[in-house]
C-alpha cells in the first residue's frame, strides 16, 4: 500500500521511523489494560514492549493511537475540511468525499479491513448503536450532528463500507444560496412568497441534491411568531429560527423494542400546536398523516421528498401512500386539497446544484392530480408554465411577461 493510503502512517507524517507494527502492538497493550493513550501511558507500553523513542516519536504514536481510538482515524482531516458534505468509505483504500461539486477520490485510507470494522463499530457505539454480526448495519447521529450509515461484511462483501454526511456549522440563508448560484436571482421572491402565503409544498430531488438545505434556508424566513414542529428520521433541518421543536425517530433497542416511527411523531407533533410542521424526508407511511393534517386546517407544512422529477412527484407519493393503506382515490383528493406546489432541484453530472422551477399539483380530467410546470427558472431568467399565473395569484407574486405553454 503506497504512504498516503496508510491510516497510522506516523513515518510519512513526522519523519520519525515507528513502524505499524509496534503502533499495533501499544494500541493491543492499551486495550487490555483499558488506559488511554497519554505520552506517560504509551511510553511505559513502548518500554513493555521493549522499544526506547525519543519524545517527537512517542508524541506521534500518542497522535496517531487518539485518532484512531477516540476520533474518525484517518478521516479526521477530512472532516475538518470546511467544504466537506459527504466521507464515504468503500474499504480500505477507496475513500471519497463530496466538496459540493461531486464525489472525488481522497488521498487518505486504512491498512487493512480490520482498521475500517473497528472505526465503524465505535462510531456506531458513540451513537448508542449496534454493529456486528448480529446487526451488520446501522443508521445513525453521531454526538456532532454527523450521520453515520454504516454496513459490514458480509452483507457488504467486499468490506466495512462507512458513509458520513456533515452539517455544516451554519444554515445557508437564501441569499447565501443565491449567491452561490444554487437559487437563480428571479427565483427568490417566487421561494419567499411560498414561505410567506404559508402554502404547503414538497422540495423534491435526487440523493445529494440539496433538498435539506433549501427547505432549512426557507424555513428560516418564516415569520418568527410561528412554532416550527420538525419531525426526521435523523436531525438535518437546521432553520435559523428562534422557535423551532424537533421530534426525532428512536430505533428498536436490541430486545427489538421501543421503536417510535416516523407516523407515530407526526401524530405527537400535531398535538403540540404546531404553526408549520414540517416532515424532513417523506418516505413511508407518515405520508398519510401529513396530507391529513394539510387537510385539516395545519397550512404552511412542508417536507422533502426523493424524486427524480417534479412531475414524478404524485406516484412517489401513491406508491407511499398505498403501502400504508391508503387508497389512490382518496390519496390523489388529500393531494388536490392539501399541497399547493412541488419545488425540484437538479444536480448535473458536475455535482452543480440548482433549483430548476416549481410546479403546480392539479386535478387531470381522470379526476387524478398531475404535477405540472408553474415557474421554469433558468440562470438569469423566470418563465411562467402553463399553471403559472394560477400560481402566481396563490402567491402574490407579480408574474413577467413571457410564459411558456408547453409542458416540460
Amino acid at each position: 500500500m503506497n504512504d498516503h493510503h496508510s491510516a497510522v502512517d506516523v513515518t510519512a507524517r513526522a519523519g520519525s521511523a515507528v513502524p505499524e507494527s509496534l503502533v499495533d502492538r501499544v494500541r493491543d497493550r492499551l486495550a487490555a489494560s483499558g488506559d488511554q493513550p497519554t505520552p506517560s501511558r504509551v511510553a511505559a507500553a513502548l518500554s513493555a514492549e521493549g522499544e526506547v523513542l525519543g519524545d517527537t516519536a512517542v508524541l506521534d504514536v500518542v497522535i496517531a493511537l487518539r485518532s484512531e481510538l477516540a476520533g474518525a482515524g484517518p478521516l479526521e482531516a477530512l472532516l475538518r475540511q470546511e467544504k466537506v458534505t459527504d466521507v464515504l468509505v468503500n474499504g480500505p483504500e477507496s475513500v471519497w468525499i463530496d466538496r459540493g461539486s461531486g464525489l472525488e477520490r481522497a488521498a487518505v485510507g486504512f491498512r487493512d479491513e480490520s482498521a475500517v470494522r473497528r472505526l465503524a463499530q465505535r462510531l456506531a457505539a458513540s451513537a448508542n448503536r449496534r454493529l456486528d454480526e448480529a446487526t451488520p448495519y446501522v443508521d445513525a447521529r453521531l454526538p456532532d450532528g454527523s450521520r453515520l450509515h454504516a454496513v459490514l461484511p458480509p452483507v457488504a462483501p467486499r468490506g466495512t463500507c462507512i458513509s458520513l454526511r456533515i452539517p455544516r456549522q451554519s444554515a445557508f440563508a437564501l441569499p447565501d444560496l443565491v449567491a452561490v448560484g444554487a437559487i437563480p436571482q428571479a427565483a427568490a421572491p417566487w421561494l419567499a412568497a411560498l414561505v410567506e402565503s404559508r402554502a404547503a409544498f414538497l422540495v423534491s430531488g435526487g440523493t445529494g441534491s440539496g433538498k435539506t438545505t433549501l427547505l432549512s434556508a426557507l424555513l428560516s424566513i418564516a415569520p418568527p411568531s410561528e412554532r416550527i414542529l420538525i419531525v426526521e428520521d435523523s436531525g438535518e433541518l437546521d432553520p435559523d429560527h428562534e422557535h423551532v421543536v424537533r421530534l426525532e425517530v428512536r430505533p428498536p433497542n436490541v430486545e427489538g423494542s421501543g421503536h417510535v416511527s416516523m407516523r407515530d411523531l407526526v401524530r405527537q407533533a400535531l398535538r403540540m400546536r404546531p404553526d408549520r410542521l414540517v416532515v424532513g424526508e417523506v418516505r413511508g407511511a407518515e405520508v398519510v398523516d401529513l396530507l391529513a393534517a394539510l387537510n385539516t386546517g395545519h397550512e404552511g407544512g412542508c417536507g422533502t421528498v426523493h424524486a427524480n422529477s417534479a412531475t414524478g412527484v404524485p406516484a412517489r407519493l401513491e406508491a407511499l401512500a398505498l403501502a400504508a393503506g391508503l387508497g389512490r382515490e382518496a390519496l390523489h383528493s388529500q393531494v388536490a386539497a392539501g399541497l399547493d406546489a412541488v419545488i425540484h432541484i437538479e444536480r448535473d453530472r458536475r455535482g452543480h446544484r440548482r433549483v430548476s422551477g416549481i410546479h403546480a399539483l392539479h386535478r387531470d380530467s381522470d379526476a387524478l392530480v398531475s404535477s405540472s410546470p408553474a415557474v421554469i427558472f433558468g440562470r438569469d431568467s423566470v418563465e411562467l408554465g402553463p399553471y403559472g399565473p394560477q400560481l402566481a395569484r396563490r402567491l402574490g407574486v407579480q408574474t413577467p411577461e413571457r410564459i411558456v405553454p408547453s409542458v416540460r
